[in-house]
């Protein structure tokens, strides 16, 4: 007998007829679907690369544009009936260089590392030496790590954080790409809470000769409102994802200003690395750039922001550090072991996920722990946001995650927090 589902009032009316729908022809996904609802609405997201995207947003990528291949680009496709595919597609484009201001976009990746694939081919031969920030210092692993396709096909030199301060070290890069003649160099990080001065890079690549590229997946939310400082002009090529900050669905997209390095990415996202593109993550592309074209983006953006400052000061309050001392925009990376030596990243995401607040294990720069243990976590303040959580209520959140690994997973404790997890996300809904 099929269990019938409470309604699920935080959902909108198109969601809620999706559950009714699936109750009746596949109860078993309607189970599932309607759990991670219920996880999403009662938990506290605090997940650097994540966020809650608009009804709208989740119901474009959930449209019949999903049935159509349209394999090419825009007036150029191999299949008919591609009319209104064509006009979606436009829309994203036009919409995504409006939003970086900038004059060529590929919005057809399927994610950030289909974007770094494209860029990596349009921009390098195999074998080609690229200079870049290790995995293990905030780097990302479509940057350089031996099992990716990018540390296979590629010669990959590194620079690395000033061990002292955990910062970009920009005269020590200089010296690197002077010894080293790198085809081309990344900035763009994965757990990094500094602003990066993108000029900077552009000098160094420049005496170099280098192709610069900037992989702006996590700050790209921020760097479309004005609230972080933009790669453009100055960098060759910039790819990103188009959810974490920017609270689009999940994809990539490639973006630069050069007429000639617009020519190789189409051609290397397809037919190069790509076949039909995902036109419902497209059309849902295109809302998602429209909605942060508005003026209460910038504002959203300026908060999230604002709750990490406030989030960073309510745990060093409590004896945590933050590396490189603090944070410029939406994510910190927090070291456990000054508030207590014996403590993981591990055990900590454990202990927080029991108390319904999801966060990721994650290392510090010079971790003496392993990648799948860990000293820190990795913390952003993008979904919290979207839910409506200010500079006070960031930090309750901060009480909140001390007193759950203050008490060691103690399982007491992580039930009462749970409790005010609950209470706290009641008071902040998932907006529709």
């Amino acid at each position: 007998m099929t269990q019938v589902s409470r309604p699920m009032h935080h959902l909108d009316d198109i969601s809620q007829h999706l559950l009714k729908l699936l109750e009746q022809r596949d109860p078993e996904v309607e189970r599932i679907l309607s759990a991670e609802a219920e996880r999403q609405d009662t938990t506290l997201e605090l997940i650097a690369s994540e966020n809650h995207v608009s009804a709208a947003v989740m119901h474009a990528m959930g449209s019949w544009m999903t049935n159509k291949y349209a394999e090419g680009y825009p007036g150029k496709r191999y299949y008919g009936g591609c009319e209104f595919h064509d006009q979606v597609e436009d829309l994203a484009r036009d919409r995504a260089k409006e939003l970086f201001k900038c004059a060529y976009a590929n919005v057809q990746p399927h994610s950030g590392a289909n974007a770094n694939v494209a860029a990596f081919m349009a921009m390098c031969k195999p074998g080609d030496r690229i200079l870049s920030l290790p995995i293990k210092s905030g780097g990302h692993l479509s940057h350089g790590l031996k099992p990716n396709f990018s540390g296979t096909f590629y010669d990959i030199v590194e620079y690395d954080l000033d061990p002292e301060s955990e910062r970009l070290d920009y005269d020590a890069i200089r010296a690197i790409a002077r010894e080293t003649k790198p085809r081309m160099i990344i900035c763009g990080y994965s757990a990094y809470s500094r602003t990066i001065d993108f000029e900077a890079f552009r000098s160094i690549a420049d005496e170099v000769d280098a192709v610069l590229m900037a992989d702006i997946a996590h700050i790209a939310g921020l760097v479309a409102a004005g609230v972080h400082p933009s790669p453009f002009p100055h960098a060759h090529i910039v790819t990103t994802t188009t959810h974490k900050t920017l609270r689009g669905p999940r994809g990539g997209l490639v973006l630069s200003n050069d007429e000639d390095v617009a020519k190789l990415v189409d051609r290397k996202v397809f037919p190069g690395s790509q076949g039909g593109p995902l036109m419902h993550v497209i059309a849902a592309k295109a809302v998602a750039f429209g909605e942060a074209l508005q003026p209460s983006f910038v504002d959203y953006s300026r908060q999230v922001v604002a709750n990490a400052v406030a989030l960073a000061t309510g745990l060093v309050d409590r004896g945590y550090r933050l590396c490189s001392g603090g944070t410029d925009n939406h994510l910190m990376l927090v070291d456990l072991q000054p508030r207590d030596a014996k403590l993981t990243g591990a055990d900590a995401e454990q202990w927080l996920e029991s108390a319904g607040i999801i966060t990721n294990k994650n290392g510090i720069p010079n971790d003496p722990r392993p990648p799948m243990v860990t000293s820190g976590l990795r913390l952003g303040t993008a979904a919290l946001t979207t839910r409506g959580f200010d500079v006070e209520s960031m930090g309750e959140v901060a009480e909140l995650l001390d007193r759950v690994m203050g008490s060691q997973g103690d399982a007491a404790t992580c039930k009462a927090v749970r409790s005010d997890v609950q209470a706290l996300c009641a008071r902040h809904p998932l907006p529709h």
